[in-house]
């Protein structure tokens, strides 16, 4: 029994000493950070784009209560609009005559977090040749007792979403490496 005990002494000894002895390696090579990796160029090149709606979970109700003002197409119409604002992209009307298919999307999730989340309003960037996504954008919607908080929530959303969208398709800021997460 002596030995058995002693045996797990220096199990749990080693164990004690050789995972810290591991974990600055692995947390050091985190920090240094990967090299920023290409952004795929058709983003960039990109003259015509096609908005799809992808829609998702109705944001009209959810146990009686109005979850946002603008309806289950709220997202699409949005984010048609911020990118006809923005004049970047011309918008075309069919997926064949576009460079990019934009897929705009919402979704009522809990993601277990503390913090009060909605959903999430996601954005995929997608080559109408290959069909393959590009790019993926997420964006988590907080969520407010009141709803015009809500609705203000979903807006800063959004705007997150185009602005990431906006410095992703500059050559000059993706080149630089500046990026937002």
């Amino acid at each position: 029994m002596g030995r058995a005990i002693l045996k797990a002494v220096t199990v749990s000894f080693v164990i004690a000493v050789a995972i810290p002895a591991l974990t600055p390696v692995s947390s050091g090579q985190q920090s240094k950070g990967a090299p920023a990796a290409p952004v795929p160029p058709q983003i960039a090149a990109a003259q015509k784009v096609f908005v799809s709606n992808a829609g998702g979970e109705s944001f009209e109700s959810v146990i009686d209560e109005t979850v946002f003002n603008g309806g289950p197409d709220r997202p699409y119409n949005q984010f048609y609009a911020a990118l006809k604002n923005w004049g970047r992209y011309p918008l075309v009307s069919s997926p064949a005559d576009a460079d990019l298919v934009f897929e705009v999307s919402w979704v009522l999730t809990d993601t277990g977090l503390k913090l009060p989340v909605l959903g999430q309003l996601r954005l995929l960037v997608i080559d109408p040749r290959t069909h393959f996504t590009l790019w993926n954008f997420t964006e988590y919607v907080r969520g407010a007792m009141l709803l015009g908080n809500r609705d203000k929530n979903f807006d800063q959303a959004m705007t997150i979403i185009v602005n990431r969208l906006k410095l992703l398709a500059n050559p000059a800021a993706a080149a630089a490496g500046a990026l937002p997460k």
